[in-house]
């Protein structure tokens, strides 16, 4: 008889999101009438920018015709976006990065999930807790073997180095979900780590559009050495409100290697490149085009645009609540603020108080891993209405 991955039972039994979704379904089934504001889920509220539109209308007229309609396109991504993206995005902060080590995809939530892929199951994994569920889900799913580095209000909410060895590192900055980052110092000290080690990092800087703090590295290359280290994703989801439209990247340095199976050292990107051609068909044409939008000079304004506005909501976020009493970290460079519960009562107390007395909702930090208890995560992605309607709210109870 056929056998389940019995990894699978490791994992807690629902996906935090799908968690939240249940308990709002529940509470709007009871309360018919009720207005809901969520500060919880990181899904954005502001329309694209009107440059990636204008850019989508061309590519669908272009499919329209026959003389310039495209079929299959190639997996890691069209030249015309991995060339801008090189420009754009590391170029012009003094970065060398080659058009072949981009891989084009549909978000950096699959490129988290897909990327354990070309690591043997032996491999030892270090996580930060509190953290973003895919990274521990997907390694339990392989059955790997993980190390949990507490994130505490102590350090700053930083990983601290690995007291086992770890082979893959998984670091996000800024930070989902306590809106933290990390400088150039103490990014060189993972970087040190892993190449004294022979390690891997999996950097996410998904929101590296919403730093705002000058000197903060937008990229883990931007630290001598790491391109030797480092895998690093990149998502146009909250750059540009694609959380839609999906389309992200991941770069693969050519300089990135492992253990081969006969002991010798093998480049990753290649690795990667197989698999990538195998189980994925490329980024719709058209979604292309549109990414390739957010570079032009248009584009930039009007992402910059969009960022602002979430950094404003993040900003009356954090003043109201700190002038109702409660601590906060995060929102200055991110669009997450990390609420520390009050007279210590648990998260998940928080968010039932929250969605029980001001239809709010928030998410609970005991979601996001043991070290993540004590703390809700709300985000600065509603539109301002809601956002301040819902200050109101929270200024309004009893906590």
């Amino acid at each position: 008889m056929i056998t389940a991955n019995n990894h699978y039972f490791e994992l807690p039994a629902n996906y935090l999101f799908q968690d939240i979704a249940k308990k709002i379904k529940i509470y709007k089934e009871k309360n018919p009438n009720a207005k809901l504001i969520s500060l919880g889920i990181g899904d954005v509220t502001q329309p694209i920018p009107m440059a990636c539109v204008e850019a989508m209308h061309k590519a669908c007229d272009e499919m329209g015709k026959l003389e310039t309609m495209r079929g299959y396109g190639p997996e890691q991504g069209y030249e015309f976006l991995r060339q801008s993206i090189v420009k754009n995005d590391y170029l012009d902060r003094n970065i060398e990065v080659a058009a072949d080590e981009i891989f084009v995809s549909d978000g950096s939530k699959c490129d988290v999930g897909n990327i354990q892929e070309i690591f043997d199951v032996s491999v030892k994994v270090a996580i930060p807790d509190p953290v973003y569920p895919v990274y521990r889900d997907t390694n339990i799913m392989a059955g790997r073997k993980i190390s949990y580095l507490p994130c505490l209000k102590e350090n700053n909410f930083l990983p601290s180095l690995p007291d086992e060895e770890s082979d893959l590192i998984y670091l996000c900055s800024p930070n989902n979900p306590t809106g933290t980052v990390m400088t150039k110092d103490e990014l060189k000290i993972w970087v040190d780590y892993a190449r004294e080690h022979h390690s891997i990092i999996i950097f996410d800087s998904a929101y590296k559009e919403y730093i705002r703090t000058p000197g903060i590295p937008h990229s883990i290359y931007e630290i001598s050495g790491a391109k030797e280290v480092a895998i690093e994703l990149r998502s146009f989801s909250k750059t540009a409100g694609f959380t839609g439209v999906r389309c992200a990247y991941m770069v693969i340095p050519h300089e990135l290697k492992a253990k081969g199976p006969n002991g010798e050292m093998v480049k990753l990107n290649p690795l990667w490149s197989r698999r990538h051609s195998t189980k994925f068909n490329g980024v719709a044409y058209i979604v292309q085009r549109a990414a390739e939008a957010v570079f032009s000079e248009e584009g930039k304004k009007q992402v910059k645009s969009m960022t602002d506005y979430y950094m404003e909501n993040a900003k009356l976020i954090r003043e109201k609540l700190t002038s109702v009493g409660l601590t906060t970290y995060g929102g200055k460079d991110a669009p997450y603020i990390w609420l520390e519960t009050p007279r210590n009562i648990t998260s998940v107390d928080l968010f039932e108080k929250f969605l029980n007395e001001a239809e709010i909702v928030c998410t609970p930090g005991s979601g996001f891993g043991q070290y993540g208890e004590g703390f809700v995560r709300l985000t600065s992605f509603g539109t301002r209405e809601n956002t301040i309607e819902a200050l109101n709210r929270i200024g309004n109870l009893k906590l």
